[in-house]
């Protein structure tokens, strides 16, 4: 039997972002019998140690409100309670997989410590954190120190886009690091929900939106998503569509700063409508969307683009490496310049059927042959399994 302790996730039950439903799929969907998880689970109220979940173990971690160093002290104390439930059960040959390069000060004795237990120990190291607009300059540094600390120390890394795959081996070649890539995955199956379901239609009419007119856009509100300059060039275009905004905007400065740089009040297309929790509304609006729009640019594979390429007929992605590496041919792309979004639009109005299915179909192609939730927990396996030899 090979241990995988997991750390780094928020825990499942999934309810979070990125990192938590690809803990929640790699232990739903696991296909060998030879593999035992074992998931951190963080918790601001003490309780319950430990339980199973989608046959896992998964054991609870309290974590003080210390502020933005919780991220830190919670990986830390979930990595030594891994470590002590390896000694307490004898385990052989454990894998210690981390997701996020959080802890980099405390690496080199964390690794040492597991080596002499017979451990290895996996680093997922995400995106670019360091390059986030919401860190402060001290915190981004610290995140640039502790990524190349991680990097370091760990025995593999574990990147989900080739783009940072050669990020990793470029900026840290003097430490001859071992890279893997195994991409994010994603489902392609259709909403549960009808389209004259009551959840649909009813949220429709809350924010006066018609199915199959209007642009979507689904991320977090931060200002490296490019949400000025998809803002900007659609107030440009000549569409008569909607720009409807899923993203938790509430009490976020940065949304008062497009305000006045924007004036999209001004536009009466242009619909901020808060967050949708509910997975299949969310998926049934994706579907229902005429178009959406992507601009992120720090990171690796993004859950929101696979789960767009699965679910929206068209795609407009901001053209940089990490989009381009997953899509390829099944979206078109934009850049910064003035005009070049809001002529896509304008073109994109104008595309028919013939057109519309084309590109779809390639990236249905692109998320069944690369992206598939089988196909990316198969690869994994693999790695567990062989236990190191990668």
């Amino acid at each position: 039997m090979k241990h995988v302790f997991i750390i780094g996730s928020k825990g499942i039950p999934a309810r979070y972002g990125g990192y938590e439903t690809f803990v929640e799929y790699l232990t739903k969907k696991k296909l060998s019998e030879n593999i035992q998880y074992h998931v951190s689970c963080k918790i601001t109220t003490k309780g319950r140690k430990r339980f199973r979940y989608n046959d896992a173990d998964c054991f609870n971690v309290y974590v003080p409100k210390i502020g933005p160093a919780q991220a830190i002290y919670y990986d830390v104390v979930s990595l030594v309670k891994a470590i002590k439930y390896v000694e307490l059960h004898n385990i052989e040959n454990p894998i210690f997989y981390i997701l996020a390069c959080r802890i980099g000060p405390g690496m080199r004795v964390l690794v040492w410590k597991i080596h002499s237990i017979g451990g290895t120990v996996y680093v997922n190291p995400d995106g670019h954190e360091w390059m986030r607009s919401k860190w402060s300059y001290p915190v981004r540094k610290y995140w640039k120190f502790s990524e190349k600390l991680m990097i370091k120390y760990a025995d593999l890394i574990i990147c989900d886009s080739k783009n940072i795959e050669r990020y990793i081996q470029s900026t840290y070649a003097n430490y001859n690091p071992k890279t893997i890539f195994i991409a994010y995955g994603a489902d392609i199956k259709k909403s549960k929900l009808s389209d004259n379901d009551p959840k649909i239609v009813n949220w429709y009419k809350k924010f006066g939106i018609e199915p199959r007119k209007y642009y979507l856009i689904v991320g977090r509100f931060v200002p490296e998503n490019n949400y000025e300059t998809m803002i900007k060039e659609f107030m440009c275009s000549h569409t008569n569509k909607k720009l409807v905004i899923i993203t938790n905007y509430e009490n976020n400065r940065f949304y008062d700063e497009l305000q006045k740089k924007t004036r999209f009040f001004d536009d009466e297309r242009i619909k901020f409508v808060g967050t949708v929790y509910d997975s299949e509304l969310l998926r049934k609006i994706r579907e229902l969307a005429y178009a959406y729009l992507h601009g992120h640019s720090v990171g690796g594979t993004n859950p929101s683009l696979l789960e767009a390429m699965a679910s929206t007929k068209i795609n407009l992605l901001f053209n940089v490496g990490f989009n381009k590496e997953v899509a390829k041919n099944g979206a078109y792309y934009w850049n910064k310049q003035n005009g070049n979004l809001s002529h896509l639009i304008d073109t994109t109005d104008d595309l028919d059927s013939e057109s519309i299915d084309k590109i779809s179909a390639f990236a249905i192609d692109r998320i069944t042959k690369y992206y598939s939730w089988n196909y990316v927990i198969g690869k994994y396996e693999l790695l567990f399994e062989n236990g190191g030899g990668y």
